[in-house]
């Protein structure tokens, strides 16, 4: 039998798991290099366990196989039959960045609920100007073919009815999910056979329409709030547009602004393909803890300050 999974760390005590997926080389290779050092930081700081799925967990010629992320539905069942004993599972694609000051996102969970963010409520932005602001700068740097009205101003109950789905209440990015697996393994599993693999959606046969109808139609959803899956895709728009010139460009302005948001942030995702969504593959992120920690700036937001006057103080 292949090996399908590594274990980079195993879970103490309460048997907490990050997983996600990495399938195929290239994939692998830009999770190790550019995100893993900080998940592994990250999960050393709440003694979480990480895993990484690296083979398909079936096989390409089964009807009912699909995109390498649908998967994420079949997480919970195979490292359950695989002997890995497992409580909670916080599934994140391979293109998140940690910030490793970050709280343990598994306390803010319940274990009868799914976990999610959603990208449309509870942002710290106005979503029509967000959405905008990309449109224009994608049109104006990246390409004159990106289309100033298109998919990306649908709204809920319009990507539902796309899908000839019942429209339901919200709509969360899958690229972060965190459930109990002894209650939502099989339920998942189901899930991921209840489609075949012609299936055709928005995202050129991907999962997030479906899975989200599938998870708000449980009625079993809890919503955690926008620092656990920041939108690189809002934030660039929103904080650092003059970054659209720079396309795919690695360089110090880029890895400073990631820094930034990750400051505000805890997980920050590079959804999408586009050039914005590619940032992430930059190397040295909070390479220097000491001066790009928040954990500075925690301590002293919880400081007394006394607003007594020091005297007048000017720059030499």
């Amino acid at each position: 039998m292949k090996k399908t999974f590594n274990i980079i760390l195993k879970s103490k005590n309460k048997k907490n798991y990050l997983v996600t997926i990495a399938i195929g080389k290239k994939c692998l290779n830009d999770w190790t290099k550019y995100a893993k050092p900080l998940w592994i930081k990250y999960c050393k700081k709440h003694s979480l366990g990480l895993i990484v799925i690296v083979k398909d967990l079936l096989s390409k010629k089964d009807p009912f196989w699909k995109k390498a992320t649908w998967q994420k539905m079949l997480i919970g069942s195979h490292l359950s039959n695989s002997g890995i004993n497992i409580n909670n599972i916080c599934y994140l694609d391979t293109d998140i960045l940690i910030n490793p000051n970050s709280p343990n996102v598994f306390k803010n969970h319940e274990n009868k609920k799914i976990s999610l963010v959603s990208q449309v409520y509870g942002l710290p932005y106005n979503l029509d100007f967000i959405r905008r602001k990309i449109s224009f700068n994608r049109n104006k740097f990246y390409s004159k073919r990106y289309k100033l009205d298109s998919s990306l101003f649908m709204n809920i109950k319009q990507i539902y009815k796309y899908h000839n789905l019942k429209p339901q209440k919200d709509f969360a990015c899958a690229g972060f999910i965190m459930f109990n697996n002894n209650k939502f393994a099989n339920k998942m599993k189901s899930w991921f056979y209840k489609y075949k693999s012609n299936i055709k959606t928005l995202s050129d046969g991907g999962d997030e329409s479906i899975f989200n109808y599938e998870m708000f139609n449980t009625g079993q959803i809890k919503i955690l709030e926008y620092k656990f899956q920041a939108l690189w895709l809002y934030e660039v728009a929103y904080k650092f547009p003059f970054l659209y010139e720079y396309k795919n460009k690695k360089n110090d302005i880029i890895r400073k602004c990631i820094e930034t948001s990750l400051e505000d942030n805890y997980f920050l995702h590079f959804a999408g393909s586009w050039y914005e969504g590619h940032m992430w593959k930059i190397k040295n992120i909070f390479k220097n803890d000491k001066l790009r920690s928040n954990s500075l700036f925690i301590k002293y937001l919880n400081k007394k300050i006394t607003g007594k006057p020091k005297g007048r103080v000017l720059p030499k």
